[in-house]
């Protein structure tokens, strides 16, 4: 019984210390393939660094534009009203075209006034017969009188008939002179050098002196009325000043650019040529007139266009792109690198455009590296790797992308 006890024993000792060992290698294993994968996804939970543009921020000295909305005029508009009255039997211009002055628009049936004109000179023929009888009566009777061969009394008679024959005709040649006038007047003229408008009366119909015939417009130059606020009337009176002058008196030292409805900038400059005398109480804004050379009459009354002046130099402004400007809530954010290769977040107060940048009033220092692209996809903290691609343009370039 002993010996079969010790010999069954022995197997089952080499059976456990076999799976014991057995057991610790896969312990082993499975520790080692542990650690390797807590590397592996310690290595994929690591986030990469996004690669940005960016731009460095600058302090320069930026002209401050003002843009207002402005309504195109003729510098001089006429009407043409006719002087006489009458039928009209002949329209002498072309509608829409270039007129002179003195040049001969419409024509009034004159028939009327020639008749009127005859009988006056009639009338002045007359007179001037009776007036030539008392001359020859007071040269027969002086002598006589002299001689007193016939009364004083006689003679002074015929001097006082003799002037009263002299005024006689005076009155017929002025009556002459506005028959002559009023025959005149049957052909109605433009006043004034510039674009005649359409005839608002046919030929054929009767006309009085109270009656709008056409209008003319002198083009060239030609107005632009636009009305600016208190604030940029005192920021434009501030800069002429600046100048040495006032501000009608300055007008050349502050240019005006008219941008047109399809976008284009007119190449000539303006100038103010009329402010208001005094400020609207109901909308806070003062009313002034431009002028701007108009050869060949492209700009016509009516048209509308964008006056840009530059009201004011702001000192060390801080320019940001315009692409570098995001909007989250209603506040206007700039991403920037800090130091350590993160985005930093700026919740900043952005001024005036110019050219293809923003004026920041606050909430961002001189010097900044701006992120310019991705900007959806950064969050406060992110790593970045930042690829400075410009610096911000200068004010000379700014100026030429701002079409002044």
């Amino acid at each position: 019984m002993v010996v079969y006890s010790e010999f069954r024993r022995k197997p089952i000792v080499r059976h456990v210390a076999a799976l014991a060992a057995a057991a610790g290698l896969m312990a082993a294993t499975s520790a080692l393939l542990t650690g390797c994968d807590s590397k592996t996804a310690s290595a994929k939970s690591a986030p990469q660094a996004m690669l940005v543009s960016v731009v460095k921020t600058g302090q320069s000295e930026v002209p401050v534009i003002g843009e207002w909305v402005g309504t195109l005029d003729g510098y001089v508009n006429a009407q043409i009203q006719p002087q006489a009255n009458g039928y009209l039997v002949r329209q002498d211009y072309r509608e829409g075209t270039q007129v002179e002055k003195g040049q001969v628009l419409f024509d009034i049936d004159p028939r009327p006034f020639e008749a009127a004109l005859h009988q006056a000179q009639g009338q002045l023929g007359q007179a001037q017969a009776q007036l030539a009888l008392a001359k020859i009566n007071v040269g027969r009777d002086t002598p006589l009188a002299e001689a007193h061969a016939i009364a004083k009394s006689q003679l002074d008679n015929e001097v006082q008939q003799m002037a009263q024959a002299q005024a006689a005709v005076e009155s017929a040649q002025a009556a002459v002179d506005t028959a002559q006038l009023n025959l005149s007047f049957t052909q109605v003229r433009s006043l004034i050098t510039g674009v005649a408008g359409q005839a608002t009366t046919q030929v054929g119909n009767l006309v009085s002196t109270q009656s709008v015939l056409t209008s003319v417009s002198q083009l060239d130059p030609i107005k632009v009325y636009f009305s600016i606020s208190d604030s940029d009337y005192l920021a434009l009176v501030r800069k002429a000043r600046h100048g040495g002058s006032g501000l009608l008196e300055g007008s050349s030292k502050i240019p005006l650019t008219l941008t047109l409805a399809d976008g284009e900038i007119y190449p000539l400059k303006g100038h103010i040529e009329f402010v208001d005398r005094e400020l609207n109480a109901q909308t806070g804004a003062i009313r002034i007139a431009a002028a701007f050379p108009n050869p060949g009459n492209i700009l016509r009354p009516g048209q509308f266009g964008r006056v840009r002046a530059e009201t004011e130099i702001e000192h060390n402004a801080v320019l940001v792109p315009q692409a570098a400007v995001a909007e989250f809530q209603g506040q206007q954010q700039v991403y920037t690198v800090a130091q350590n290769h993160t985005v930093h977040v700026n919740n900043v107060t952005l001024g005036p455009e110019f050219g293809n940048s923003r004026v920041v009033e606050s909430g961002l220092a001189g010097g900044s590296l701006v992120i310019t692209d991705n900007l959806q996809k950064l969050r406060e903290g992110m790593p970045v790797n930042p690829q400075v691609t410009q610096s911000q343009p200068d004010l000379a370039q700014t100026s030429q992308l701002s079409g002044r």
